[in-house]
């Protein structure tokens, strides 16, 4: 059975694409089938930084208004064959999105036998970014450490503990954080909110801390997912959160300042 993921957030800008994209690249680098799905409708960035912008021809409103089948609007990844996107329509009124049409799709990409749907929801409140989360069997709260994404994402927080599937079920519904660019000297000098501070503040553990980096930008305008950057901090941190998504213990790197060696200090490196 199809586990439900959504990445969402308070605020814009904070990273959720990039997220969705980085997760799904890394399920799908480990064997799963994975269908990642762009629900920002009117917007459209998904296929931006997954490369397959110039091969979107149907998309997720024709497949939800019945205008074409899943199979011809869902586009194979051209790294991974078990990963797929599912654009968002960049024309359409975002209420173009019922809650009956999404069901659908959700249940026939369980029924095609994908193991993971990531689903990449709209900032803030709006109907694209409940539809994103109403299924979710998982979520991941993307935010900066900074005051206004800390508290616009606390406002999401109490949404997902109320208006999704679970909520209504009475269950919770599993939720963690992931925070992003995180600067380990700003958070020194007292400019920034460190990890602890996050987590005490939602009351949510972080299962992924992105480092402050030129590699995620970078990344976005070649349409690689900066999980594909081995060599990037960035991208070795969402791999990190992938792994820990999938049980495995690992300890969390880029969150303390690198401290300097003797010839480093020396030399005034």
């Amino acid at each position: 059975m199809s586990e439900i993921i959504v990445v969402t957030s308070g605020k814009g800008g904070v990273g959720k694409t990039t997220t969705s994209a980085s997760l799904a690249c890394g399920l799908a680098r480990r064997g799963h089938k994975v269908a990642v799905i762009d629900f920002d409708v009117g917007l459209r960035n998904l296929d931006l930084i997954m490369g397959c912008e110039r091969r979107v021809v149907y998309d997720f409103v024709n497949v939800v208004q019945g205008e074409a089948s899943l199979k011809q609007a869902l586009i194979k990844d051209k790294r991974h064959d078990n990963l797929f996107v599912l654009a968002a329509s960049q024309t359409r009124d975002k209420d173009a999105l019922t809650k009956e049409g999404v069901e659908k799709v959700l249940k026939d990409l369980d029924a095609d036998g994908f193991h993971y749907i990531v689903c990449d929801s709209p900032a803030g409140i709006e109907k694209g970014a409940f539809l994103a989360m109403y299924f979710a069997d998982k979520a991941i709260v993307v935010v900066n450490p900074e005051v206004s994404s800390v508290r616009d994402s606390d406002r999401i927080i109490g949404l997902l503990d109320s208006k999704t599937r679970k909520a209504e079920a009475g269950q919770p519904l599993p939720a963690s954080l992931l925070l992003t660019r995180y600067s380990p000297v700003r958070v020194n000098n007292g400019e920034m909110l460190s990890i602890v501070d996050v987590e005490e503040v939602l009351g949510l553990k972080a299962v992924g801390v992105v480092p402050e980096s030129s590699d995620v930008l970078n990344a976005s305008n070649k349409g690689e997912p900066v999980i594909l950057a081995p060599e990037s901090m960035a991208g070795q941190a969402y791999d990190d959160a992938v792994a820990r998504l999938l049980g495995e213990d690992r300890p969390m790197r880029f969150i303390t300042v690198e401290k300097k060696g003797f010839f480093s200090k020396l030399f005034g490196g």
